[in-house]
């Protein structure tokens, strides 16, 4: 089965994105295509998009799925007739809340200003979530040991584990400064931690991944290489792992995993707290 999903928001769609998937990760065994459309914030867009949304129901054998964030009750009626399933998820939780509260809500596209923070807390956030990007690229792959005494955490694990791209969304959304380190086979083959590590142990915490998705990914960058077989692959996991055990590193295993899954259970496995604000 596939179904045509179509997030929809008078804003960045962030939102209806965000929920709309981790709703629709319930639902394993169904293929999804998903389309997000942002800054549908007149009638007149929204009747464009109802017509895309009606031209689809005809040419499939499934009715599109709808889920958006839209508070203008125009342009919602308009998308609420089209021929799908519609999901409005700020209706579904702003009445609720209106009968609890005793009050109408404002309907305001974007963060309501009880959550605002004055000018110079979001440049001091800002900064901060900068700083922590360029440390995570300056501090890739093992470069500018010396700063390690400046690190939140370090990431260890083998190659194409996700060390990068987990640092530089650290950075970015917790301002979290995240140093990695690659193990390499001649570290791993000592079965020990790498000397240059050996003095910042509390903070570090490793990456693992099944070997056949390692295998594949490493194919994508070196086929049919020494580097990419499976053998390979299943060797410097079971090593990398073995040190962590041995070491009483915390880690976790990145294969089925997003960036942003990866990020909050680290934090948590760490007991580090966020920086700065979320976005």
């Amino acid at each position: 089965m596939k179904r045509k999903v179509f997030f929809l928001s008078d804003s960045t769609g962030m939102t209806a994105e965000n929920l709309g998937r981790s709703l629709l990760a319930q639902f394993p065994d169904i293929q999804f295509e998903s389309v997000t459309k942002p800054f549908v914030d007149t009638p007149e867009k929204a009747q464009r998009i109802a017509n895309e949304i009606n031209q689809e129901a005809q040419t499939s054998a499934q009715r599109p799925i709808v889920i958006d964030t839209i508070l203008n009750t125009e342009a919602s009626d308009l998308l609420r007739s089209a021929e799908c399933f519609y999901i409005d998820i700020f209706s579904t939780f702003l009445s609720p809340l209106e009968n609890e509260l005793g009050v109408r809500s404002s309907h305001t596209v974007g963060h309501p200003a009880i959550f605002k923070e004055d000018s110079r807390a979001v440049d001091q956030n800002y900064m901060q979530r900068i700083d922590a990007v360029h440390f995570a690229l300056a501090n890739d792959d093992g470069m500018h040991l010396h700063r390690y005494n400046d690190a939140d955490i370090i990431l260890v694990g083998v190659s194409r584990t996700g060390k990068t791209p987990s640092s530089v969304y650290l950075g970015m959304q917790y301002g979290i400064k995240a140093a990695n380190y690659p193990l390499i086979p001649d570290d791993l083959e000592l079965n020990k931690i790498p000397a240059a590590l050996s003095d910042h142990t509390k903070k570090l915490f490793g990456l693992t991944i099944r070997p056949g998705r390692l295998a594949e990914i490493r194919n994508e960058r070196k086929p049919n290489s020494q580097y990419a077989a499976l053998r390979t692959c299943v060797d410097e996991v079971r090593q990398a792992e073995a040190l962590y055990r041995q070491y009483r590193i915390p880690y976790i295993d990145t294969t089925q995993l997003s960036v942003e899954e990866i990020a909050a259970r680290m934090l948590q496995r760490a007991g580090i707290e966020r920086r700065v604000a979320s976005l």
